[in-house]
């Protein structure tokens, strides 16, 4: 008889994770008609992302900018943080990009940059943006 223990064999198999209904609300992360953005700077202006909205299809998100590195992501968590709190309001889609702007301040580790509010065809043209900026 051997003194090593065998390894449980169930240790070896295959873990089942059946997707639970519910969760918390959330817009869509896919729109291929016009969508709106705004560009999100840090504190010494420098562009970290872009959050982006469409109304029809209740659809919105945020999009770090690939340039920005780690401290674009970490600041970006706040942004999509509020598009998380305003769908959970039932707040549309650019109703929120609307809060985002008036909400801003420059004093903030990030803040929107005034009068960046644009209109795009759809929002793989801001995803583009976010890649090679």
């Amino acid at each position: 008889m051997s003194s090593e223990q065998q390894p449980n064999p169930r240790l070896n198999e295959d873990l089942l994770f059946n997707e639970a209904p519910g969760g918390p609300p959330r817009y869509s992360s896919q729109s291929h008609k016009p969508v709106q953005y705004l560009t999100v700077a840090d504190r010494g202006g420098e562009a970290i992302g872009y959050v982006w909205a469409n109304d029809e299809d209740d659809a919105a998100g945020w999009l770090v900018r690939k340039a920005g590195g780690d401290e674009a992501f970490n600041k970006g968590a706040r942004w999509a943080r509020k598009l998380h709190d305003a769908k959970a309001r039932g707040i549309a889609p650019t109703a929120a990009l609307a809060e985002m702007i008036k909400e801003s301040d420059p004093s903030k580790s990030s803040h929107v940059v005034p009068g960046s509010l644009t209109e795009a065809p759809n929002v793989e043209v801001v995803r583009s943006l976010a890649a090679a900026s």
